[in-house]
C-alpha cells in the first residue's frame, strides 16, 4: 500500500521548516514548536475546509526505523475519513510494569543529559492523595 493511500494523497499536507534538518533533534525548540503550531492550524483548517475530513492524523517519522523515506524533517497532516484505507499496524502487546518503569527512568536520564528538568514519570501514582 502506498503511504498514505491514493484516496488521501491529493489533499494531505506537509509542514517543512525553512531551516534544513534531517531529524527532529536537529531543530531548535523554537522552530520545532512553530512546525507543530502550523500543523495544529492546518488540522483545524482541514476540519473546516469542506473537504472530506472526519478526523486528522499528525504524523512524524523520525528516522528509517520509523518508516521515513525522505530524509529531511517534515510533519504530515493527514485528513482522515472512515474507509480511507490508511492504517498503521503496530504490535500492542502489554508490557510488564517493571519494563515501563525502567524505560521511564531511561527517558529521565536522556532529559538530564540534555540539561532539561525531569518530571516524575513513574507509572505508579498515589490516587488517594
Amino acid at each position: 500500500m502506498s503511504w498514505p493511500p491514493a484516496s488521501t494523497v491529493w489533499f494531505r499536507r506537509r509542514v517543512i521548516p525553512r531551516v534544513h534538518a534531517v531529524r527532529l533533534g536537529d531543530l531548535d525548540e523554537g522552530t520545532s514548536a512553530h512546525v507543530w503550531t502550523i500543523g495544529h492550524r492546518m488540522g483545524r483548517a482541514l476540519r473546516r475546509s469542506g473537504l472530506r475530513c472526519e478526523g486528522v492524523n499528525v504524523f512524524l517519522a523520525d528516522g528509517k526505523a520509523a518508516f521515513r523515506t525522505v530524509f529531511h524533517f517534515h510533519l504530515h497532516v493527514l485528513p482522515r475519513f472512515e474507509g480511507d484505507g490508511f492504517r498503521i499496524a503496530a504490535d500492542q502487546d502489554t508490557r510488564p510494569r517493571s519494563l515501563l518503569d525502567q524505560e521511564s527512568k531511561a527517558v529521565q536520564s536522556g532529559l538530564a543529559a540534555l540539561g532539561l528538568p525531569t518530571a516524575d514519570m513513574s507509572t505508579e501514582r498515589d490516587v488517594t492523595a
